[in-house]
């Protein structure tokens, strides 16, 4: 797969101090993760989540979004 696992991890490092709901983005971001084809398609995925995401799990998307793409 062409999306960088490290980079994964490091997000989800990243972010799990700041999120509310740690295992259920976790489980969502690795389900994601092994349907992407690639890491655009990964961020595609995740933001068709966001849109649909309720608060306050939409911005446990968010911030793992925002560390995600600042890596």
């Amino acid at each position: 797969m062409a999306v960088n696992e490290e980079k994964l991890e490091q997000a989800l490092f990243e972010a799990r101090p700041y999120v509310e709901y740690w295992y259920r983005l976790e489980a969502l971001v690795r389900e994601l993760w092994n349907e992407a084809t690639d890491e655009e398609n990964f961020l595609q995925l995740l933001n068709e989540e966001l849109q649909r995401a309720e608060e306050p799990f939409k911005t446990d998307l968010k911030i793992f979004i925002q560390k995600f793409e600042a890596l």
